[in-house]
C-alpha cells in the first residue's frame, strides 16, 4: 500500500478504537441523544470531533521534531510502552462509566472544571467542542500515539503523511460519534453503558495486544544494536 494509505488507515483505526472507551462525550452523547433526538446528539459528536481534530494536528506538527533526537526517540520508545500498557490496562479493567481517557493529576481536572465553568457552552456543537478543549489530556493522548505512529513510520514524517493521518483520525472519530448517536435515538436503549463499557475492554484488549507487539520490537532492537 501506498504511504498515504497506511497512514489514514492507522489514523482511521486509531480515531475509531480509542473513541470507544466511555467518557463525558460519550455519556453526553447517551443522554442527550436519547432525550433531544439524533441531530443534537451528533452536533456535540461534530464538536468532539472538531477539537479531537485541532489537538491531533498540533501533536502531529508540533511535536514530530523532538523525534529527530535519538535519545528522546529511545526515551519515548520506553514511555510508549508504558503509556499503552497503563492505557489498556485501565480500558481492561474498567468498571464504572465517566472515567477520562487519560488524567493528568488533580490540577488538571481543576482545570478542566474550571474552564467549562467560565465558557458555558449553549449550542450542542459547542457542548462537544469545550468538553475535549478542556481536557489537556487528550492533546497528549495524541503526543504519544503520534510519537509511535511516526517513530515505526506507519506515519510518514511529512505534511502528507501527516495530514493523512489525521484526516483518518477525524473520519474514525466522527464515524464512532454520529453512529452512537444514531444507534441512540433509534436503538431503544440497545447503547447503554454498561454496552459501551464491554466494547471499552475490547478496545484495552487490542491496546493490550499493541504494547506486547511494541515490547517485542523493543526487545528486537536491542538486540541487534539499533539503539
Amino acid at each position: 500500500m501506498s504511504p498515504l494509505l497506511v497512514a489514514a488507515i492507522t489514523g482511521f483505526v486509531s480515531g475509531l478504537l480509542l473513541s470507544i472507551p466511555v467518557g463525558p462525550i460519550n455519556l453526553t452523547i447517551l443522554n442527550e441523544g436519547a432525550r433531544r433526538g439524533f441531530k443534537w446528539a451528533a452536533l456535540i459528536g461534530a464538536g468532539a470531533t472538531a477539537m479531537e481534530i485541532v489537538y491531533c494536528f498540533i501533536a502531529f506538527t508540533g511535536f514530530s521534531a523532538l523525534l529527530q533526537t535519538r535519545y528522546i526517540k529511545a526515551a519515548m520508545e520506553i514511555f510508549t510502552l508504558v503509556f499503552l500498557t497503563c492505557l489498556g490496562v485501565k480500558f481492561l479493567l474498567a468498571k464504572s462509566a465517566g472515567e477520562r481517557r487519560l488524567r493528568l493529576g488533580k490540577a488538571a481536572d481543576r482545570f478542566e472544571t474550571r474552564f467549562q465553568e467560565k465558557v458555558h457552552p449553549h449550542s450542542a456543537f459547542m457542548t462537544g467542542m469545550v468538553r475535549v478543549m478542556g481536557n489537556v489530556g487528550v492533546l497528549v493522548f495524541w503526543i504519544f500515539l503520534a510519537n509511535y505512529f511516526i517513530s515505526h513510520e506507519w506515519v510518514t514524517p511529512n505534511w502528507s503523511g501527516k495530514l493523512a493521518c489525521v484526516g483518518g483520525a477525524g473520519l474514525g472519530i466522527g464515524l464512532w460519534f454520529f453512529g452512537l448517536s444514531w444507534g441512540v435515538s433509534l436503538g431503544h436503549g440497545k447503547f447503554t453503558e454498561k454496552t459501551l463499557l464491554k466494547m471499552e475492554r475490547i478496545s484495552g484488549a487490542s491496546l493490550l495486544a499493541l504494547a506486547l507487539i511494541h515490547a517485542f520490537t523493543l526487545v528486537w532492537q536491542v538486540m541487534h544494536h539499533k539503539f
